[in-house]
């Protein structure tokens, strides 16, 4: 296959899986309901800050849920930062009625790619029998706030 196939067949590739997404993300459209899909901020605390903030950590519309990038910003080698950012996620997935089961896809934010192996170690499981499609890169420049590891999710509600 030379380069323009390839761009063609990921092109294609990306324009499935957005079809796919936007059909997910509007389940009464489709089933022929006058009710349409919201957007809704989700608050850590239960309450809208008093200035906009510079980015929303958890956002959903429909059926879908997004969840911005989870860091853990203590001492610790990739195994524990890793556990750690998966707890605040899992915690955030079940206080809005989701759960690890239900995630989708997952970018993984590494600070150095040697690390990978054992992020893979901590993280293998957490996601059930049938884990999300995943995303794995080494940030250039690391990740903000010294964590060794960074990440977002999308998972249904």
């Amino acid at each position: 296959m030379n380069k323009k196939t390839n761009r063609r067949n990921f092109i294609g590739r990306g324009a499935a899986v957005a079809a796919a997404v936007t059909a997910a993300a509007v389940p009464a459209a489709a089933a022929g309901q006058a009710d349409k899909p919201v957007k809704k901020v989700l608050y850590r605390n239960g309450s809208k800050p008093d200035k906009p903030p510079l980015f929303n950590s958890t956002v959903s519309y429909g059926n879908l849920l997004f969840i911005a990038g989870v860091g853990y910003h203590a001492e610790g080698d990739i195994k524990v930062h890793t556990k750690n950012v998966l707890d605040q996620i899992q915690q955030q997935l079940e206080s809005v009625g989701s759960s690890m089961e239900k995630v989708l896809k997952c970018n993984v934010y590494l600070n150095d790619l040697k690390d990978y192996a054992a992020m893979n170690e901590a993280f293998l499981g957490r996601f059930g029998a049938e884990p999300p499609v995943r995303t794995t890169i080494a940030a250039a420049g690391g990740i903000p706030g010294n964590s060794l590891v960074e990440i977002d999710v999308i998972a249904a509600i």
